[in-house]
């Protein structure tokens, strides 16, 4: 809570958002809550930057997927596991790509994922953009509502477990990566 009222919490925020689009593992949400949590006030601001820069690094995930799927994209594919069924996801892709963009903005699938294969598959920018404003704000937005109007409890409960939900986040965040791995 500490760091998250620093006065470079934003533009960390910032950063971390826009790699977590193109190529960061870790999803900026670890940082937006206790910013918002911190300066319940400034919540607005807070999920405005964090879609933002979501937005932006979605832009460069695309052009990695675009420009530097062989170089860069492959090997980031290849890291979440998703290498042997990229084909058959680049398939479903052709017939459902802006409502994938946009659940997968929504949800803790790794979205990284999509923005590259958005550029691989050279699904329309403006689509892309408007799908990933769509649903990256929604969920930033839906998370500063929520703590702006349940955040002093939700605060003391943060402080007081904070060492125990860190790891069970650390915990839930690998595990689900092995799921997506080996059993998807």
């Amino acid at each position: 809570m500490g760091l998250a009222g620093h006065r470079h919490a934003l533009v960390a925020l910032a950063v971390i958002s826009f790699a977590e689009s193109s190529v960061f593992p870790i999803p900026p949400d670890i940082l937006l809550i206790p910013m918002i949590l911190a300066a319940r006030e400034r919540a607005w601001v807070i999920a405005s930057v964090c879609t933002l820069a979501s937005l932006a690094g979605g832009a460069a995930g695309y052009a990695i997927g675009a420009l530097l799927f062989d170089t860069v994209g492959q090997p980031i594919v290849e890291f979440y596991g998703y290498l042997d069924r990229y084909q058959d996801f680049q398939r479903r892709y052709e017939e459902w790509g802006a409502w994938i963009v946009a659940g997968a903005g929504f949800t803790p699938f790794p979205y990284k994922v999509i923005t590259i294969t958005s550029g691989v598959m050279n699904l329309d920018f403006g689509v892309f953009m408007i799908a990933s404003l769509l649903s990256r704000g929604a969920r930033f937005f839906l998370l500063a509502a929520l703590l702006w109007k349940f955040g002093p409890p939700i605060r003391g409960f943060i402080e007081r477990y904070l060492p125990q939900l860190a790891l069970l986040f650390f915990v839930l965040l690998f595990g689900g990566f092995l799921v997506l791995r080996y059993l998807l």
